[in-house]
């Protein structure tokens, strides 16, 4: 009996992937009549299926209330449908492929028909239809005259970073939403002029993720949504704006609580959310792919508002679907409102050892974790970054130049803190680490935790004129000495300059190039897909916290499996079937923006 193959529709109407079946029946809910459905299946391009998609009979069997199709008989008048399949992916498959149906025409205002061609080349606004998209943008926002800007270095503020080597492109216009409102507002003139969508944040993306799309694009820069909106200390959770920034709303809260995911001191809420962002506290508190955004409010491509969940601290309802815009990188939905969880603030304190190589530096964290002590970070500096500190004159300087160790202890009470100091002491005795410096105060322990933050200031003044690239891979714990020290050894060789830090804790780590001339870029692009293709050999990931954007997509079938982009493909091709919401960026073969 042949598996029952529903694949992806050349148009815009919908997005059903492979369904794998031997002698079960399906039920299909009573909106799918016979001429919607059979309109949509014949739409199948004549090389999905061997022959074309017939009834011999639709009429409804047992439940009056459902369309029962049978795949078991097909020689038979009851067996609907005989169709031949290609290959097999998951069951749980179909239900993005209703949900798909049912998003691309929801308010979309697209026809039957109009789909864009193939969805592999959607087509976007002519320059003539940006110019209107533009104007009819001026008209909707014209009380608030600054709503929208033109303003070539606007346009260019928004569309290029500092922070990163990958191409750039301006935006189009720049607008500044301030709710939900505004933004369902920019996301239907988006749709109807197939003008491309892109959301700007804190603007500290390292993999160019807010580059403006070539033929024109519309950049919604969210900072002026950065309000607190709702504080439930009883309840451990706020409600934000995507334009509040992490640092602010610690700063607001002080105590007795606080948001513990900690990228750059500039992140926002939004951009934390939409990479699936993490920190240096991410061996205590994990990532953003964990529970600490408990809900959003989300405009979709076609203009609706969904809220992913209620605010219950747990839910088995259903599918996690805040967790299907965390990571999505903004090509799903525009993210308005986030609910975030809090922890508690504890007392905490600082410590530094030195270690003849990563690998004792790594079993020494890996020991003290599995003790169960109260460490809140573990933070690498390899001996390349403390001889730069040094030559910096950073915390004082005269630092050991060897593998370092910063860590991070965490506690109810300051008995607690020495206690931790005392069994991560005795452990890294054990591993011949040496040099030993346990914070006495508050203010020793801020001086010893900038050495690490002040890293990459001191590697730009070590190498004048030098630009850094930051880019971060991550592996299983065991295998980060490996990485390491493959990565150190290809430095080296390269004849670039660089430093090597990381999160040892959970194996994530950042590697530092420094970078003057157009020949040290190219040499310094190959020297990073080295590492990342290591890391991936590795079981590991080829980015552990910056995201995919422009920078790593190459590298994501790689890492997945063509099964698992294509699944996140169909998924963007459901929900955003036009591909407006950050054309170019995470999915493999989609074209990036012309650098202009």
């Amino acid at each position: 009996m042949p598996d029952l193959g529903l694949h992806t529709a050349n148009d815009h109407h919908i997005a059903i992937i492979k369904l794998a079946c031997k002698g079960q029946d399906f039920l299909f809910p009573p909106s799918c009549q016979r001429k919607t459905y059979m309109s949509v299946l014949n739409r199948f391009p004549k090389t999905v299926f061997a022959t074309r998609v017939r009834p011999t009979c639709l009429r409804p069997t047992g439940n009056p209330s459902t369309l029962r199709f049978s795949s078991s008989n097909t020689a038979t008048p009851r067996s609907y449908f005989s169709i031949r399949a290609l290959s097999l992916v998951s069951a749980v498959s179909i239900f993005s492929g209703f949900v798909g149906f049912y998003l691309a025409n929801l308010k979309s205002g697209v026809k039957e028909g109009g789909g864009g061609g193939d969805q592999q080349t959607p087509q976007y606004a002519t320059p003539l239809q940006c110019e209107q998209a533009i104007e009819e943008l001026k008209n909707t926002f014209l009380d608030d005259e600054d709503t929208v800007s033109t303003n070539p270095d606007d346009l260019h503020t928004h569309g290029f970073s500092l922070n990163h080597h990958h191409p750039g492109s301006s935006h189009t216009v720049v607008v500044y939403p301030t709710s939900t409102e505004d933004v369902v507002k920019v996301m239907n003139i988006s749709r109807k002029y197939r003008m491309p969508c892109v959301v700007y944040s804190g603007a500290t993306s390292l993999e160019g993720h807010f580059s403006g799309f070539a033929s024109g694009s519309i950049c919604l820069d969210m900072s002026r949504m950065n309000r607190i909106l709702e504080i439930h200390e009883a309840d451990s959770d706020i409600v934000c704006q995507p334009g509040a920034v992490w640092t602010d709303i610690n700063d607001t809260l002080r105590i007795p609580l606080f948001f513990p995911l900690d990228p750059a001191p500039t992140a926002t809420i939004g951009g934390m959310l939409s990479t699936g962002c993490s920190g240096t506290n991410a061996v205590r508190y994990g990532t953003g792919k964990a529970e600490w955004f408990l809900n959003a409010t989300v405009v979709l491509p076609s203009g609706e508002v969904i809220k992913t969940r209620r605010r219950a601290r747990k839910s088995s309802a259903g599918f996690d679907t805040t967790k299907l815009f965390i990571g999505a990188e903004g090509t799903l939905g525009i993210v308005t409102e986030v609910t975030i969880r809090l922890t508690p603030v504890l007392e905490t304190t600082v410590c530094m050892a030195h270690f003849p190589d990563v690998k004792t530096a790594t079993e020494v964290v890996r020991e003290a974790i599995n003790r169960g002590v109260g460490i809140q970070c573990a933070e690498l500096l390899d001996d390349t970054s403390m001889k730069i500190l040094n030559s910096h004159g950073t915390a004082g300087g005269g630092w050991p130049e060897e593998d370092t160790l910063l860590f991070k202890f965490q506690g109810p009470s300051r008995e607690s803190l020495q206690e931790t100091g005392r069994i991560v002491k005795e452990i890294i005795a054990k591993h011949g680490g040496f040099g030993f410096k346990f914070a006495k105060n508050d203010e020793e322990a801020r001086a010893l935790w900038d050495t690490r933050k002040n890293g990459l200031y001191a590697a730009m003044a070590y190498a004048p004129g030098s630009r850094p690239w930051s880019t971060d891979v991550c592996v299983p714990v065991s295998k980060l000495p490996e990485l390491v020290y493959e990565t150190k050894k290809d430095l080296q060789s390269s004849g670039l300059k660089g430093l090597i830090a990381g999160h040892v804790g959970d194996g994530n780590f950042h590697a530092v190039i420094l970078i003057k001339t157009n020949e040290e870029l190219e040499i310094a692009k190959k020297l990073v897909s080295r590492m990342t293709h290591r890391a991936i050999a590795l079981d590991g990931t080829c980015t552990g916290e910056h995201g995919v954007g422009i920078g790593k997509k190459e590298y994501l079938v790689e890492e997945l499996g063509e099964g698992t982009v294509e699944l996140m493909k169909t998924i963007k091709r459901a929900i955003d079937p036009l591909c407006l919401l950050n054309p170019g960026k995470l999915y493999p073969d989609e074209e990036p923006p012309a650098k202009h």
